[in-house]
Formats: C-alpha cells, sequence, structure tokens
C-alpha cells in the first residue's frame, strides 16, 4: 500500500478513533495556515501578530449597532510591522498631511494607528493611539525649539494647536518623535502621563491593519480572571451582543453537521434494510 492509498484510508474512516485524530490534524493544519498567513502580512514572525482593545479611547460617537469600521473596547486588530518613518502615515495638520490632502484613512480618520510601548516601556501595557504628526525636537545653545510642518511650525519655543490640546505651551519635549492622540481624546498623550515624550520609532510596535470586532472580548475576560482587571467592562452592550451571536453561529455549525451527517446514515440504512 503507497502513501496515497494510506491517506486515502485514513482520510475516508468511518472508525471513531481514526475520525477524532482527523479533525485534531484538520484543526491544527487550519490554525497554522492562519498562523502562516497572519505573520507574512504582519511581519510579525512568530510574535503575536494582533492586540486586543482595552479601552474605548479610540472609539466614535455616535457609532452604529456593533462599531464596525472603528476600533473600540473588545475589538482585535493586526499589527503590521514598522521599520521606518515613512511606513507611518500620520493623520496631518492644516498646511500638509493625509487630512490637508484629503489622502489616507484608517478606522474613519485620516492617518494610521499605531501600536507603542510609552517610553520604550515593556513593564506596562502598550498604547493603540493615531500618529498625528512628527515633531523635529532641536536643542540650541541651550533652548530647545520645535518644528512641526504639518502645521506650519518652524523652530518656535512654544506650540498652540487647537486640534493637539496644545495652548502656548512649552511641552519640554527632548527628542523627536510622532504625537499621538486617541481619537475619542481631546489631547494629545505627549502632555500626559501617557507618555510624555514623543514616540519613537524603535518604541513601535506596529500600525494597525483591519478590524476583528467583538472577538477581543474573549480575551479580555481571561485577562482580568488571571490579573484581576476589569477590562471587560469596557465593551459596550452591542459588541457583547455581537459577539454572542458568533458563539452561537460557530457552536451550531459542528452540531448541524453532525445531525445531518446522522440523519443521512439513518436515510442510508433505512434504504438498505427495504
Amino acid at each position: 500500500m503507497n502513501l496515497k492509498e494510506l491517506f486515502m484510508k485514513f482520510w475516508k474512516s468511518e472508525d471513531s478513533k481514526i475520525s477524532i485524530i482527523r479533525d485534531v490534524v484538520v484543526a491544527l493544519l487550519a490554525v497554522f495556515i492562519i498562523l502562516m498567513f497572519l505573520w507574512g502580512y504582519t511581519g510579525q514572525w512568530f510574535a503575536a501578530p494582533m492586540v486586543a482593545i482595552e479601552s474605548g479611547s479610540m472609539e466614535h460617537p455616535n457609532s452604529p449597532f456593533g462599531r464596525l469600521g472603528t476600533i473600540d473596547a473588545g475589538d482585535m486588530v493586526l499589527v503590521q510591522k514598522v521599520t521606518k518613518v515613512s511606513d507611518v502615515i500620520p493623520h496631518g495638520g492644516t498646511i500638509k498631511g493625509a487630512e490637508a490632502e484629503n489622502g489616507w484613512q484608517t478606522y474613519s480618520d485620516y492617518g494610521d494607528v499605531i501600536i507603542y510601548k510609552p517610553l520604550g516601556r515593556t513593564d506596562v501595557s502598550q498604547i493603540i493611539h493615531r500618529a498625528m504628526c512628527w515633531v523635529d525636537v532641536y536643542q540650541t545653545n541651550g533652548e530647545t525649539t520645535y518644528t512641526i510642518a504639518d502645521y506650519g511650525i518652524y523652530n518656535q519655543t512654544s506650540l498652540t494647536i487647537e486640534h493637539l490640546g496644545l495652548y502656548n505651551r512649552n511641552p519640554g519635549w527632548s527628542h523627536s518623535g510622532y504625537l499621538t492622540k486617541g481619537d475619542n481624546n481631546e489631547i494629545i498623550d505627549q502632555i500626559t502621563d501617557i507618555c510624555p515624550e514623543p514616540v519613537q520609532l524603535d518604541w513601535i510596535s506596529g500600525k494597525a491593519r483591519l478590524e476583528i470586532p467583538w472577538l477581543g472580548a474573549i480575551n479580555l475576560f481571561f485577562e482580568d480572571v488571571l490579573h484581576g482587571k476589569n477590562t471587560i467592562g469596557n465593551v459596550h452592550q452591542d459588541s457583547l451582543i455581537c459577539l454572542g451571536i458568533v458563539i452561537a453561529i460557530l457552536v451550531s455549525i459542528p452540531i448541524i453537521l453532525d445531525v445531518y451527517d446522522y440523519l443521512k446514515k439513518r436515510k442510508k440504512n433505512n434504504i438498505k434494510n427495504e
């Protein structure tokens, strides 16, 4: 018996033990294929290719039932690797950038959403916020100046940008990088305790790509159980309802298939007995 015949015998066997082994092999193969696709698309080889959203900082007001198209608590997003500054398209300002040029959009707003480690730390939760613009920070003769080309600001010692929550302020930043903000927040992270410095390239884990709605709530639930948190409380009721519907459908599929298989075999046996 050659390899092909052995495989066909294994594949078509109706033995219950072989059937279980076959189902496990198919499931593992499916998981491997999905992981290969995700790793290939995101470039995050043998690392977590997606993250679950814990908070509502990226939510948009008046979102429709199910909240598709935006990043909400309980969602999951793929994390596509970033290796250079040009990989990230920021929101931009009134002079240039994605908004001014009516250009690149993700998750119902202009520019890319990035996932980054605050101050490069690995002992705290990562932040997923929109890259608003790039700021160049210069130190000359003990004086710090800031240039944000997207807003037409060059070599200024204080900044006033209403859209970013800056009002006649010298933020005291020490290096260049991205200014970031949650779509549901009024001010940038860089004037809060979230991340008081511009985001450097090597702090960025990746940029958000695609939205897998609701399924992240499962991950949040187990994280809460293990670490005593309550992030699942941030997930909106409509998202939980949608998750329940998805789970019900997934659970019902194998049951329906088993019932169909049972009825098919019963019909076959009845025909034989006639």
